[in-house]
């Protein structure tokens, strides 16, 4: 199957909401239970509430609120707050990308640099194919895992699935020991 287009008309600072099942997906395999977690990108919550059900304490954040009020109203890629830093030991999150994931970019690396635990954002598939993201993956030592899903994500209500792949790439706190990342696969049916 080939990745298609999609005709939806984008707009400045949009709402996707990930599924519960991709989130999920990412928890089968990386527990959040006793973590304090800052969802950066929070849009209406879905991924946080699925974090809650699983034991994680959550801080929500984004650059405006959709239907669910959050602790902050902040953009994550503004280099000071207004609102102080969240506490916490792990960032998870879905990320807007940008053109050419540049923003996903960024993202990813202001979560490594004010995060010393667990990082995970969900990302296209083919995050990891850019050599200028190489510092983010193959000489991270960081870099733990990606887990590729296998069903597509809808974002939008409707009959109609996603049109491009995503994967949710993991890396592990600061200390942590280290080892070669891991390839694993995820879909509804495995969440």
């Amino acid at each position: 199957m080939t990745v298609g287009a999609s005709n939806y008309a984008r707009q400045q600072n949009d709402l996707y909401q990930t599924e519960p099942w991709a989130t999920r997906a990412l928890i089968k395999h990386f527990p959040v239970a006793g973590k304090t977690v800052w969802e950066a990108a929070a849009g209406n919550h879905l991924m946080a509430d699925v974090l809650r059900d699983a034991g994680a304490d959550v801080v929500t954040s984004d650059v405006e609120t959709y239907d669910r009020r959050h602790d902050a109203i902040m953009d994550f890629l503004e280099p000071r707050f207004s609102y102080r830093l969240p506490k916490h030991n792990s960032i998870i999150t879905n990320p807007p990308y940008g053109r050419g994931n540049r923003i996903a970019v960024k993202f990813c690396n202001l979560a490594l640099e004010r995060c010393d635990g667990l990082v995970a954002m969900l990302l296209t598939a083919k995050f990891d194919f850019g050599k200028t993201r190489l510092h983010l993956t193959r000489d991270n030592p960081r870099f733990a895992a990606k887990i590729a899903l296998v069903d597509r994500i809808q974002w939008f209500p409707g009959d109609s699935t996603g049109t491009e792949d995503h994967a949710w790439y993991v890396w592990r706190g600061a200390g942590d020991a280290t080892s070669p990342p891991v390839m694993l696969y995820a879909g509804k049916e495995d969440a």
